[in-house]
């Protein structure tokens, strides 16, 4: 670990609930021989800091939520440095399964001070107008995308009921998403072309907090692991949220799951789009998205270094 740390810190994170561990942070510097606090001021700012502090040789720690990371991930892409992650966003979904721990905010900074890191794969998923972006955590079309969007314009409800909340929401008014999926597998490509329900690509386990979505994701197996949710009628869909919650429903009919290399999709009309949790809008056309092993460098504990 580089002896100079640089926090980045979203005061957003969480709805703006994260503003409250500001002065926490602030006093731990003194626990580092050189460290440095930089808070985030609109978006895309948390990028700025990443890139000017990776610049001069520093640590970086992700002080927000799984967007925060990703911001500071696509910063620094291809430099080798090494990142923290402090989780005071709302959900920190790619830390439950990199590091999952009920250590404090105080315990965690500490713990920065001696750490080992180790390598994780991530995502990337390019766009057909050229533009692409790495992704930590998981993405999603269609459902997911439009719950994500829900859950930020939920500005009075934080945290797991917030997701519950835009699930019900989103489900009233959802219509499943034309889709022509290919997945290239070990067994070989795996093709749907028809409506989904709901379709994530993952590099974690659980994504919204709770849902285990893709229960056998590994961050160190070079692949990702996709969850397609066929066009199911709109009752059977709360039967299908506690099987998301537990992970079970990849062994159901209606589900394709599956491990692969790459995934690429194409929708012929506008659909939502979340990537970590960050709404990217409508998309449609071409969409590639593939697994990029072992691209980002993490801090954690000594204990929890090995495999």
């Amino acid at each position: 670990m580089s002896r100079s740390v640089t926090f980045i810190f979203n005061p957003a994170a969480d709805k703006g609930r994260a503003a409250g561990k500001a002065e926490l942070i602030r006093r731990s510097l003194a626990l580092f021989e050189r460290a440095s606090f930089e808070q985030t001021r609109f978006a895309g700012h948390a990028a700025e800091l990443a890139r000017a502090a990776a610049a001069d040789g520093a640590t970086l720690i992700a002080c927000g939520g799984d967007g925060t990371l990703n911001e500071v991930v696509n910063a620094v892409e291809g430099q080798p440095v090494k990142i923290g992650i402090l989780p005071v966003g709302s959900a920190n979904d790619f830390l439950k399964s990199f590091q999952p721990s009920k250590k404090s905010h105080e315990e965690r900074i500490r713990a920065f001070a001696g750490a080992s890191s180790r390598r994780a794969d991530l995502g990337r998923v390019e766009f057909s107008g050229g533009s692409q972006r790495l992704f930590v955590n998981s993405i999603g079309i269609g459902f997911t995308g439009r719950i994500a969007s829900a859950v930020k314009s939920a500005r009075w409800l934080r945290g797991e009921l917030s997701y519950a909340w835009a699930l019900v929401s989103v489900l009233l008014g959802y219509r499943p998403a034309k889709m022509h999926i290919t997945l290239d597998t070990a067994e070989g490509a795996v093709e749907l072309d028809e409506a989904v329900f709901a379709f994530s690509v993952s590099n974690g386990k659980v994504e919204g907090g709770k849902f285990r979505i893709s229960p056998h994701a590994d961050l160190y197996d070079g692949l990702l692991d996709v969850c397609i949710l066929k066009a199911v009628p709109k009752w059977r869909v709360p039967g299908y949220v506690l099987k998301y919650l537990k992970g079970t429903q990849i062994h159901d009919a209606e589900v394709i799951y599956r491990k692969a290399s790459s995934v690429k999709v194409f929708l012929p009309e506008e659909e939502f789009m979340h990537v970590d949790g960050e709404v990217m809008g409508r998309v449609r056309g071409a969409i590639g998205i593939r697994a990029v092993p072992g691209a980002v460098d993490v801090l954690c504990d000594h204990d929890d270094s090995g495999r």
